[in-house]
């Protein structure tokens, strides 16, 4: 009997420090989220002005234009799902890729070994994102219920979007 009133005061103590804690954490990304997004809104507007006033638009800037556009959708899954969403990750460094393909192609007369490199690591990127949706669909994610939901502790497993870990 003497020791329930410790356990007890342990078992409070427990939980509102992992309540603070969450709390504490969500905040946080929360904070970077809102952070990183308006940076990202902030360099793609400011990159857009540059095009325009350089009076030119290519292809490399259109491609630059691509990559601010799957960084704000990465926030935005990521704001969402509070989901990391890989794919994502993976199509951005396909586009940089072939940014700098088309970049050294039109700038550099004679095609180099470079080319091939390139398009190796974009052909080897592409098969990355074949075997992360692969592996999402054939081995889903566990969801496990937070504070914020109902029945704390129970663990469900629930469908994510392809490519999402």
């Amino acid at each position: 009997m003497k020791n329930n009133w410790a356990d007890a005061l342990r078992e409070r103590l427990h939980a509102c420090a992992e309540s603070l804690g969450n709390l504490l954490v969500e905040a946080f990304h929360y904070l970077a989220l809102f952070a990183i997004g308006g940076v990202t809104a902030w360099a793609a507007v400011l990159a857009f002005m540059g095009m325009l006033e350089k009076g030119v638009i290519s292809v490399d800037d259109i491609l630059l234009l691509f990559i601010y556009l799957e960084l704000g959708a990465m926030v935005g899954i990521y704001f969402k799902t509070n989901h990391m969403p890989v794919r994502f990750l993976i199509y951005v460094a396909i586009t940089a890729l072939t940014r700098l393909l088309i970049s050294d192609v039109s700038h550099h007369e004679p095609a180099g070994l470079g080319v091939v490199y390139l398009s190796g690591a974009i052909l080897l990127l592409a098969f990355a994102i074949l075997v992360v949706r692969y592996a999402s669909s054939r081995f889903p994610s566990i969801k496990i219920e937070g504070p914020r939901r109902k029945g704390p502790g129970k663990v469900e497993v629930v469908e994510l979007e392809k490519g999402e870990t």
